[in-house]
């Protein structure tokens, strides 16, 4: 499982992903709520939530891609109970308490990871937007 707003989906996103599935055989990403990503960035996204969920089923890197709940940020977690969390090398909005959420739900096996970034220099959503 995978969290991210994928806003501008780009070569790093799908490098993203394609690590992401080498963790596991079933890929479940959690699209960030237009919502969330307004007051985690500050800024609304440029594509609705509708939108980027859709850019990344299509990319056919996933097998299953939902939208994430505007109530509780740990809901698929607790829900889907899956084996390994991937995290983006420079992800920090989530992984507070992620661990301790993870004993509430009765997943302390479920493995962290935090993935390799992909020519941050060049493909990074902030220099992509600009």
């Amino acid at each position: 499982m995978l969290f991210g707003t994928f806003d501008i989906f780009y070569e790093g996103h799908k490098n993203f992903l394609k690590q992401a599935r080498k963790f596991g055989d079933y890929l479940i990403v959690v699209v960030a709520r237009d919502e969330t990503v307004e007051k985690v960035k500050k800024r609304l996204s440029q594509n609705d939530e509708s939108v980027r969920r859709q850019i990344v089923i299509e990319s056919n890197l996933a097998n299953k891609v939902i939208l994430g709940s505007l109530e509780n940020k740990y809901k698929a977690i607790e829900k889907y109970k899956p084996d390994v969390i991937c995290l983006g090398y420079d992800q920090g909005t989530f992984t507070e308490n992620l661990r301790e959420k993870l004993k509430v739900f009765d997943l302390a096996d479920t493995k962290i990871i935090r993935l390799k970034s992909y020519c941050p220099e060049k493909y990074k959503s902030s220099k992509l937007r600009k």
